[in-house]
């Protein structure tokens, strides 16, 4: 790995001339990377992923970790060549300079956020909460859980990178007391070690491949978040030299609490039990004969997906908000709420979407549409990565290895096909929200040629 030298200039200014603080350092942004991965992914989809693939739990998450470390090292190349915002958007129009492509990178970005989003507000409504109550139904419960951090997020709530790391200490807690949980019991003969080599397919042919193929594809939902970190470039401290070690040590670190959350799941409950369930790590509280209150651990849940959910809403409206100043969607959709200074109409857009969602969607399928969207971006980025090495910069950047690129997108690929025996409804969901993009991409092109405006130039960068 090539050493970095240090940042010689400033990042680059913003659209007023004034550039991002660099407040971030070292520590904070493996912090960071940590709580960005971790949240709803393993507390609520454990459950289906074990439905879909049986006992053999853990297998999945080790397969999904290699894949999210083959892309993270294609996005630490891009992020210490490009040290700016704007993630994948900015990688796509470097490598391919081609408009609408960038653009729709752009939208499955923002729209992968959105499904992350529905997926946590109706975790948030399912068992998790039931603990509590469970007076109302759960998909009125999504909605207005949905409609909660509209509000919040038009009051102009800002999640500070160190309010972030209480948050991640707070998830962190919860996942240790499954693996505490795990070990108590274990010590104490609990547990049926033979789970873990049960699969739920039959056979070792087609059906048990497609069957592993697709508890990876949705278990690799857990895994999202290390690429949004790339957004904070313009506010990291010698960014060539820090993400690196964050990402790397981010992804590594979920990476192993999931196996290991995987293996004590497994080991102390049956695999349709937590298919069933969609509050899974609490039925692991529940057996584990650790005197952990059930509603404590809950709680802890509850918090980790609105957390989770608070973060997509606001970077999915921020995007929105982006590319509207950018002019590549209606001008009218970067509109600002007097006196909050919040892009009201980005808000009130994705939180209609967002809704949608959430009425016609349940856990499986929205976490399942927001890896397939994500997988189908890592692809454009693993091979963007191989694309932009003709283009030499004059400071030195972490280099991946050839092959690892090469292997991050034949796999993404291939867990974003059908082999991964994908339900049809999650390619229909993704289609109909890339519709909608399309739409209003023609719109805005109509409205532009109408005013005679040109069109955008550059990389979609949101923020306020």
């Amino acid at each position: 790995m090539p050493a970095a030298a240090s940042d010689a200039t400033d990042v680059p200014d913003g659209g007023d001339g004034t550039p991002l603080r660099r407040a971030i350092g070292p520590k904070l942004l493996i912090l960071f990377v940590i709580g960005d991965i971790l949240g709803t992914g393993i507390y609520a989809t454990t459950g289906q992923v074990a439905g879909k693939v049986g006992g053999a739990l853990w297998l999945p998450f080790v397969i999904g970790f290699v894949v999210a470390i083959l892309t993270a090292a294609s996005y630490v190349e891009l992020v210490g060549k490009y040290p700016q915002a704007a993630g994948a958007a900015l990688y796509t129009q470097k490598a391919f300079g081609v408009p609408f492509v960038t653009f729709i990178v752009a939208f499955m970005v923002m729209c992968s956020g959105l499904s992350s989003a529905s997926a946590a507000a109706r975790a948030f409504s399912g068992d998790y909460l039931a603990e509590f109550t469970d007076a109302l139904p759960p998909t009125l419960v999504a909605i207005l859980f949905i409609l909660a951090l509209a509000a919040l997020n038009l009051r102009g709530v800002s999640e500070s990178v160190k309010t972030n790391v209480v948050l991640t200490l707070v998830e962190l807690t919860g996942l240790l007391v499954i693996l505490v949980t795990g070990a108590w019991a274990v010590l104490g003969g609990e547990g049926d070690p033979s789970r873990l080599g049960e699969f739920r397919a039959e056979g070792t042919g087609y059906a048990l491949l497609t069957s592993v193929l697709g508890a990876t594809a949705l278990g690799f939902f857990a895994f999202v978040g290390f690429e949004d970190s790339v957004n904070m470039a313009e506010e990291t401290k010698d960014p060539r030299r820090t993400f690196p070690r964050a990402i790397f040590i981010g992804v590594a670190v979920t990476g192993t609490l999931y196996v290991l959350v995987a293996l004590v799941s497994s080991l102390l409950v049956d695999y349709r039990v937590l298919e069933g369930s969609s509050g899974p790590l609490l039925e692991v509280v529940e057996v584990g004969g650790l005197d952990f209150p059930p509603k404590l651990f809950a709680l802890i849940a509850l918090f980790a997906v609105t957390n989770s959910a608070l973060i997509n809403i606001m970077m999915a409206s921020r995007l929105c908000y982006g590319m509207a100043n950018e002019r590549i969607l209606p001008r009218a959709m970067g509109r600002v709420l007097a006196g909050r200074r919040t892009p009201v109409i980005g808000i009130v857009f994705v939180s209609l979407l967002a809704i949608g969602l959430v009425s016609t969607g349940e856990i499986a399928g929205l976490g399942d549409t927001t890896a397939f969207l994500l997988l189908c971006v890592f692809v454009i980025v693993n091979v963007a990565v191989l694309v932009l090495r003709r283009d030499h910069v004059e400071h030195r950047h972490f280099r991946t290895p050839t092959p690892l690129p090469v292997l991050g997108a034949i796999t993404a690929l291939v867990l974003a096909s059908p082999l991964a025996d994908r339900p049809a409804h999650v390619y229909i969901r993704a289609g109909v929200l890339l519709a909608v993009g399309i739409g209003l991409w023609v719109l805005n092109k109509l409205v532009m040629k109408a005013h005679g405006e040109a069109s955008a130039r550059g990389p979609v960068r949101s923020g306020e």
